[in-house]
């Protein structure tokens, strides 16, 4: 493989999310990277010996910190940065982490391209990786400062890696620790160690890769209660209880399906069987085609659709959190020699790089009868519904797709 190609495609990927970056980090300062601002001010807590969840941001944003104690604990080196040192710190590892997720989620194609011409390797690469950066969930990285990308990055490396330099599990304890919705791969690794079906020894090593996520989220949890005992007692018996502190939960960004639901505007007793029937149902399907893809040993996909639990699942997902939709885009398209799926992923990527939620607070506002009640709502709930459908599209339409009928195996 030439390797002066790869500065020519670092160089590429640069200039095409250029624009992007340079219009997020000359934002106004009060409304630049404003979550990076959140981690930063809970490592500084943590440094001045304060008080991690009595603080809010600056004015006008006066965002409280929401995440677990270690998450305050490891924000603190981005405490000891100045802000703008900080804000090109935190994007260039936004870029890192997505470049990683990239790499693992579209490695059948980008292996197939270097065997076929390894010149056209970096330059498919860079493509994939510009693509990608325009989708609305990785544009919030960028503009919010978010972390939700470097989480994907990490739970998709456990799981696909083939010979990982780290203990299998690890990776996905540290995630679930920093964040907790990524936990839901701790119910993956259980079902799928548990399955009593498949390949022994491959079964074996993700039992034992569960064992470590568990022992390392549990580590992860209980080390801030010996370095910040008040916090960590404050966050796991009060803040983490009020359901206030992350925001208005009925707003357009909360694609979960409780926001979905909340939107309607039903009484809450309704609402809330409504949503643990939706999570009964879904959870049960997206985790059983997640076995299934298991078992069939297609990892990227089971990953894909437990990411998609992540976010569903989640009494509150912002749009950011659908950072999952990279993985998805690589199981869709695989090693890019059917068209069908080419031209899918192709359609989902569209679908989310538009601001169709958006389009639907729009036609709600517009208050013409019938329509802006009924297809604006829809509308505006539009990625969290293409989510859902996308659990269908994974978990059966992708299995079948180019499988002959004896070849489909039913669990």
């Amino acid at each position: 493989m030439p390797l002066w190609m790869w500065p020519i495609a670092l160089l590429l990927v640069g200039l095409a999310v250029e624009p992007l970056v340079a219009h997020w980090l000359t934002n106004p300062d009060d409304q630049r990277l404003v979550d990076l601002d959140v981690y930063r001010t809970g490592g500084q807590a943590v440094l001045e010996g304060r008080a991690v969840y009595d603080f809010v941001t600056p004015a006008p944003q006066l965002l409280p910190f929401t995440y677990p104690p270690i998450s305050a604990l490891l924000a603190t080196p981005l405490a000891a940065m100045s802000w703008p040192v900080a804000q090109w710190v935190w994007t260039v590892g936004v870029f890192a982490a997505l470049a990683v997720a990239v790499a693992y989620a579209f490695r059948p194609m980008l292996e197939r391209a270097g065997r076929a011409r390894a010149v056209l390797l970096p330059l498919l690469f860079a493509l994939l990786t510009v693509m990608c950066t325009y989708l609305m969930p990785i544009r919030d990285q960028v503009r919010f400062g978010q972390v939700d990308i470097l989480l994907v990055a990490l739970c998709l490396a456990d799981c696909v890696a083939r010979r990982p330099l780290w203990p299998r599990g690890f990776l996905i304890g540290l995630a679930t620790a920093v964040k907790l919705t990524p936990g839901v791969f701790l119910i993956y690794l259980l079902i799928a160690g548990f399955s009593g079906t498949g390949d022994p020894e491959r079964t074996s090593r993700t039992r034992q890769a569960l064992y470590t996520a568990v022992i390392t989220a549990t580590l992860l949890t209980v080390l801030p209660f010996a370095v910040i005992p008040h916090d960590s007692w404050d966050f796991w018996f009060s803040a983490l209880l009020d359901p206030g502190r992350v925001g208005a939960n009925n707003a357009t960004t909360n694609q979960s399906m409780r926001g979905m639901l909340l939107r309607l505007y039903l009484p809450d007793t309704l609402t809330s069987l409504i949503w643990l029937a939706l999570l009964a149902v879904i959870g049960w399907y997206g985790f059983r085609y997640a076995r299934r893809a298991f078992l069939d040993g297609d990892t990227l996909t089971a990953v894909a659709l437990v990411g998609l639990m992540a976010v569903l699942l989640s009494p509150v997902a912002w749009i950011h959190h659908l950072a999952w939709v990279v993985v998805v885009l690589g199981a869709i398209v695989g090693n890019g020699t059917d068209p069908v799926r080419v031209r899918v992923a192709v359609g989902v990527w569209l679908y989310y790089v538009v601001p169709i939620p958006w389009w639907g607070v729009s036609l709600r506002a517009a208050e013409i009868p019938v329509i802006s009640p009924v297809l604006g709502k829809i509308v505006q709930n539009a990625y969290g519904l293409g989510a859902m459908v996308l659990v269908f599209l994974l978990g059966v339409w992708l299995r079948t797709r180019g499988k002959s009928p004896h070849e489909i195996v039913t669990n």
